[in-house]
């Protein structure tokens, strides 16, 4: 629609054909979406398939692969011996694309991953459809929508309010403006008025810091003033993650150490060896390519990639794959306590009026359930009781919706969902309650006043009351006033301390308190006002309770088997929060709890010291979230916050992981954080993190076992090929360019990923978190690579050198004793390497207390290579391409047990290293 904000709201409605209170109907949304399309700015331009394949080809290594083809069919050209010639060259191509090939195939797969937890993070917005509010992928937002707006919410489209109470937003995104703009539904306003100015209109992008609305989506997508500045929304990050980045400088290292070892190699093979200079070339130029592990980065993209989607069927979307690393060091977690700790099912459990303290029956949303009067019988609220059980249905944004399956879901907060089912129990059905007693105008809650005020019409005629709710110290330090069975009185002194004497019973059994109270305003027309919030009519507390979630208790007891703390940060009294805290086991003699005012009062260096302590942080506001994780960070903690609200943002990005809630965070929290929440169970972040160590811990697992691999080769190619062949008359490079070629395919990637896939080490949970910024390749990995590469060199030697001198035809039956050995060689290598990717299973355990064979894709891989091993062995004609001859049966019983060397040293190594 053009320049909606130039019209009158009636105007713009007719326009759209919509209708304030009932919205579109699903038919008329759905035609319109075949119409205007997706509410998107459109996908970011794939890169097409041929583009990805070519692009496989720009890596330094592969170009180096390409040369060695290049001067192979050169050599075959000029030999002319027919086909044989031509064998290296076939094989050496068909192995380039085969690699290009698995890369956009692994590249692929990362990205499906990426798209399918996209999906899963995508906001929604609230819009009346049939006359209903429901929740809708903001994608399928059409013109004419009705959208129902709160503090917190991101808009998803450009809307032109109909309604706004006390609204603000923040549009920094459009118009560079840090400082939340106030807007006003009904401005009409002049058609050259700049976007900054346009108080009636919110636009896709920005986001609402205050306040409450009602709008009509008059522009979607590319037709958003969002759509015509920009080409594409700004994607989750993808970068490459400090893991990656260490990985290829380890690679270019190994490559510079690489072509070093080749050179010396290449010289050796033209002056002591004797070799032409084309042969000198190829197995110079071969071993480079072999020896470098060049899949490395992109395994571990894939096993990440895998590990997200893992956690994800765990709900928790991780928006980025530097998240799943940092996991495994997190050794705090500041977690909510509402829904997170708790289950998020308030209940009402009783109504104080000042004078009797009434029990509630039922749990849950469920209208079940009774008033319970001291004297045990069943009480109608009336007097005292039925004005504060209004108040409590009144002074409300929840809805309470019934389900297809007959259970009871809330819409909107749950503190104030429990309120609504307090007024279903007691006759007063919201939708009959808010049409009898209208809500003219409005005070939204926000996290600083902590009080909630509405006003209405009806109640006394010719009056307005308001109602306010709120924190109980708040809003009685407000009453000037309190309200009994004969009226309203002056506040006393007496009265009071009564009434905190109840307060502080009530939360120190873990029950959450709403005070509420009153004020009669004489002219209809006023405007709302915080002064209204003073010299109110008490009129009483509501006592609800949030239940622990079971879950989180064991969750809790894990963390501290791991190292990591659990605190927990709330804006309940520190009363309550603290028996929660004692409920779930998180305090002992030591932890402490402070609240919001201590807080205020703590300069940074005391708040350094009293985080090591302080386990229950209460009554807190999202700028102490701020200070509380800036403080664990620096004492060195790697820390995880929580949060839901729009002002958490500031310290969900100040922490190491930013946890938003997925169903009652806010599309700004969301947005905000390095992962989300599906079920904002405080669980879930425990399974996160560890899976994240378990994804941690088996990239070391394949680094160690291809870089062990890599410089094994490196030793047996090297120091084999200095041999002159004055000493062993024969002697040439123990392996040739197809061979090594076809090492680094079988050995380098099947076992990797097989070790990528390996579950969770027993007691992983138990074991201290690692500090941040520790190499992967520590010291104890550098002994262990050590370690397994000597074990191949000697393995592999003996296996070439004691076939090559024997002559009893034992090994083999051909005249040719170096292919021969050649072929002793290889199999004892690929055989080394693959029984020693079972040990490299676990870095502290023995692999026959984890289980031999219990990784299935590890038995796969390992049985795979061999067969393929026997099969380039002993099949005719494929045998010769990979210069191989066929073994006696007898040659096993050598090889087999020599290939067990390497295996065996790295169990021998893991039980000394567990020794000390």
């Amino acid at each position: 629609m053009e320049k909606p904000f130039t019209g009158s709201i009636e105007e713009v409605i007719t326009k759209l054909g919509t209708d304030t209170e009932k919205g579109l109907t699903s038919t008329e949304a759905g035609e319109r979406f075949e119409k205007l399309g997706p509410n998107s700015l459109g996908e970011e331009k794939k890169v097409p398939l041929w583009k990805k394949f070519l692009l496989q080809f720009c890596d330094a290594m592969v170009v180096i692969l390409i040369v060695a083809a290049g001067l192979s069919a050169f050599m075959a050209v000029k030999e002319n011996n027919g086909f044989e010639s031509w064998i290296d060259v076939i094989v050496i191509v068909a192995i380039v694309i085969l690699n290009a090939i698995l890369g956009v195939y692994q590249e692929g797969k990362a990205d499906q991953a990426l798209v399918a937890l996209k999906k899963m993070s995508s906001p929604q917005s609230k819009v009346i459809r049939n006359g209903e509010l429901v929740m809708v992928d903001s994608e399928r937002l059409v013109e004419g929508d009705v959208v129902s707006i709160d503090a917190g919410d991101a808009i998803a489209a450009d809307i032109r309010l109909i309604e706004s109470s006390s609204l603000q937003a923040e549009e920094s995104s459009l118009t560079g403006e840090s400082v939340p703009v106030d807007k006003d539904a009904k401005a009409v306003l002049d058609e050259d008025c700049s976007i900054g100015d346009r108080k009636n209109m919110l636009f896709m992008g920005t986001a609402v810091t205050y306040g409450r609305a009602k709008g009509v989506v008059v522009g979607t997508g590319k037709n958003t003033e969002l759509g015509k500045i920009a080409d594409k929304l700004t994607n989750m990050d993808n970068e490459a993650t400090p893991l990656q980045k260490g990985l290829n400088a380890l690679g270019k290292v190994l490559a510079i150490v690489c072509i070093i070892v080749c050179i010396i190699v290449f010289l050796v093979d033209i002056f002591v060896q004797k070799q032409t200079v084309m042969d000198a070339l190829m197995t110079a130029v071969s071993l480079a390519v072999a020896a470098i592990p060049e899949g490395l980065a992109a395994v571990v993209t894939i096993v990440l990639s895998i590990g997200m989607t893992k956690m994800a069927e765990n709900n928790a979307v991780v928006k980025r794959l530097l998240a799943v690393e940092t996991l495994g060091c997190v050794d705090v977690i500041c977690s909510d306590k509402t829904g997170t700790l708790t289950q998020n099912q308030m209940t009402v459990k009783v109504i104080y009026d000042g004078l009797h303290v009434y029990d509630v029956e039922g749990n849950g949303y469920a209208p079940d359930g009774r008033i319970m009067g001291p004297d045990g019988k069943v009480h109608t609220p009336s007097g005292v009781s039925e004005m504060l059980c209004r108040a409590a249905v009144l002074c409300n944004d929840a809805s309470i919706v019934k389900g297809e399956d007959g259970s009871y879901s809330c819409i909107g907060d749950p503190t104030e969902g429990s309120l609504t089912t307090l007024g279903s129990k007691c006759g007063m059905g919201r939708e009959a309650t808010m049409n009898r007693y209208k809500r003219v105008k409005e005070l939204p809650f926000d996290s600083d006043r902590k009080m909630m005020t509405t006003y209405h019409s009806g109640i006394v005629e010719g009056k307005l009351i308001s109602y306010t709710k709120g924190a109980p110290d708040i809003v009685l330090s407000r009453c000037a006033y309190y309200a009994d069975k004969d009226g309203e009185h002056p506040m006393t002194p007496e009265y009071l301390d009564r009434i905190s004497k109840q307060n502080h019973e009530f939360a120190s059994k873990a029950i959450r308190v709403l005070a509420f109270a009153y004020r009669t305003h004489d002219d209809v027309n006023v405007e709302p006002d915080f002064s209204h919030e003073k010299d109110m009519v008490f009129i009483g507390l509501i006592g609800m309770i949030d239940p622990e979630r079971e879950e989180a208790k064991a969750a809790i007891a894990v963390c501290k088997d791991a190292g990591i703390r659990t605190v927990m940060i709330t804006g309940d009294f520190k009363d309550s929060a603290v028996a929660i805290a004692n409920n779930l086991q998180m305090m002992d003699e030591k932890s402490g709890a402070l609240s919001g005012s201590e807080l205020d009062k703590m300069s940074e260096e005391d708040l350094r010291v009293a985080c090591e302590t302080t386990n229950v942080y209460a009554r807190v506001s999202p700028e102490h979230k701020v200070r509380i994780v800036s403080a664990l960070r620096d004492n060195d903690h790697i820390a995880s916050m929580t949060g839901d609200g729009v002002n958490d943002a500031p310290a969900l990005k100040a922490a190491d992981i930013g946890v938003a809630m997925g169903i009652t965070g806010t599309d700004v929290s969301k947005n905000s954080a390095d992962m989300i929440l599906m079920d904002d169970n405080f669980a879930t972040i425990v399974k996160a993190v560890e899976q994240g160590r378990v994804i941690y811990a088996n990239i070391r697992k394949f680094v160690s076992f291809l870089l062990s691999c890599n410089v094994g080769e490196i030793l047996v190619i090297f120091l084999l090929s200095l041999i002159p062949n004055t000493i062993i008359p024969g002697i040439a490079a123990p392996l040739t360019a197809i061979q090594l070629l076809w090492l680094n395919l079988v050995t380098d990637s099947f076992p990797a990923l097989a070790l990528g896939r390996e579950k969770g080490e027993p007691g992983i949970m138990k074991l201290p978190p690692r500090k941040k910024g520790e190499p992967i390749i520590n010291g104890a990995m550098k002994i262990s690579i050590a370690v397994q590469s000597i074990a191949i060199f000697v393995c592999v030697a003996t296996a070439f050198l004691a076939s090559l001198v024997n002559e009893t035809g034992f090994f083999f039956s051909t005249d040719n004793n170096l292919n021969g050995a050649r072929t002793m060689a290889f199999a004892t290598l690929i055989l080394a390497e693959l029984f020693r990717a079972f040990a490299a299973r676990s870095e502290r355990m023995s692999v026959f207390k984890i289980g031999l064979f219990s990784n299935k894709m590890m038995n796969a891989a390992v049985g795979l290579s061999i067969l393929m091993l026997l099969a380039v062995i002993y099949i005719p004609g494929v045998n010769k391409i990979f210069d191989n001859v066929p073994l006696n049966p007898q040659a096993w019983l050598v090889i087999i047990p020599l290939a067990l060397i390497p295996f065996t040293a790295s169990e021998v190594f893991k039980a000394i290293k567990n020794r000390k």
